[in-house]
């Protein structure tokens, strides 16, 4: 309370019988928060949206574009992502700052030249619809638009876990050290690689690349975990944290229901479908068991997104491909590699729990077990579309176990 003579706030032991504390109060707000709040454009906060495309974009004059931020349910703290629009025939204010970022281009056609001092050499490279690269930490950069029209790109920071921890946006944005171990002067070093090879940790297919050209269209490996014919690869980008890989669903067809906790934010870049997400403490059948009411969907099309699990807790949630060609999504987790579990100690034995079915020790439905509203529904959506469903029958047949 506050002292009514002097306006200095005291605090005072509870009397007996009674806890300290207010017991019930608001969510502070982080410094992250506060950094988006100075810099004077809208957040966008919610489960997902259809399209970045539908933000209200405005002037944002320390990028020197327009721009409006995106917090979706469940990444609060745990990576940040915003839309900037570059000029036509204009040019984002450079920049430099000690968390990673990536860019995803919406629209439009440029070119980023990336550098560490003023006079050195600088890399240029173009971008157009569907590229994606990243930035080295802490080394300058620009974004040029090249034509006559705005260009729109999403990016994805761990800015919120560097400012969260640090708190101090003038070392951010003006720490002196160079990072030599991200960046590379070799005229290589934004050459698109399209060499595959596993990933360290899982064994999953992984691309060594700081450059993308065209998500939208390229070749993707066959994978399987997910859904019938499903394929899928990992970028590895200027020796980033900030986790994130490049999935499709084939035509016709959805993934299984999978539950993890919060950081996944689905985009998607190619076809059109939605997304269900729901508690894990609702089981496997929310509908069928009197808990569909819990059960949120987000429809979107090409650079829509979704919050796969957007509580604290493990979320189910499920992905469905209601256009006429392939569904293909890209997932940002921030640096929240899937494989970082609290409470393992280093060489703890760990599983691919997402992709192993609830009978094996997993949290992925298969389908002969799944809620029967999530069929009927998809095969009702995607009739609607003009497309065809191809998932068979004997897909949710219960499997005969040995001796029976």
């Amino acid at each position: 309370m506050h002292d009514e003579m002097s306006g200095k706030a005291h605090w005072h032991e509870p009397v007996a019988g009674k806890r300290a504390g207010y017991g019930k109060f608001g969510q502070p707000m982080s410094d992250y928060d506060r950094f988006m709040l100075d810099d004077g454009i809208p957040v966008f906060r919610g489960l997902g949206l259809s399209s970045v495309k539908d933000l209200d974009l405005v002037d944002w004059p320390r990028m020197g574009g327009r721009g409006h931020y995106i917090q979706l349910h469940g990444t609060e703290g745990k990576w940040g992502c915003y839309v900037v629009e570059v000029p036509a025939a204009g040019a984002l204010n450079p920049e430099r700052h000690i968390y990673e970022e990536i860019f995803l281009v919406v629209e439009g056609r440029g070119t980023t030249e990336v550098w560490l001092e003023e006079g050195g050499p600088r890399h240029v490279f173009e971008w157009q619809a569907g590229s994606l690269f990243s930035i080295p930490v802490n080394a300058m950069h620009r974004l040029v638009n090249a034509t006559n029209k705005p260009a729109l790109l999403i990016a994805g920071t761990t800015a919120p876990n560097l400012m969260n921890l640090i708190g101090n946006t003038d070392f951010i944005f003006n720490a002196p050290f160079t990072f030599d171990d991200r960046y590379s002067a070799a005229a290589d070093f934004y050459k698109p690689s399209e060499d595959i090879e596993p990933d360290p940790i899982r064994g999953l297919a992984m691309r060594r690349t700081n450059l993308l050209p065209d998500v939208v269209n390229c070749e993707l490996p066959l994978d399987n975990r997910r859904s019938p014919g499903y394929r899928r690869v990992e970028p590895f980008m200027t020796g980033n944290k900030f986790y994130l890989w490049l999935g499709q669903h084939e035509t016709g067809r959805y993934s299984k229901a999978h539950a993890h906790s919060s950081a996944a934010v689905l985009i998607c870049v190619k076809g059109a479908g939605y997304t269900y997400t729901w508690p894990e403490q609702y089981g496997v059948n929310p509908w069928k068991n009197g808990h569909g009411d819990k059960v949120q969907r987000i429809d979107y099309g090409p650079f829509g997104m979704v919050s796969a699990a957007p509580g604290g807790d493990r979320w189910y949630h499920q992905h469905f491909n209601t256009s006429a060609e392939p569904f293909r999504l890209s997932a940002w987790f921030g640096p929240h590699h899937p494989s970082l579990v609290t409470g393992l100690r280093p060489g703890d034995q760990q599983t691919d729990y997402t992709a192993m079915d609830v009978t094996e020790g997993g949290t992925a439905i298969p389908y002969w077990m799944e809620d029967p509203h999530l069929r009927a529904e998809f095969e009702d959506d995607i009739a609607r579309n003009g497309a065809t469903s191809r998932m068979e029958n004997s897909r949710y047949a219960k499997p005969v176990e040995p001796g029976a």
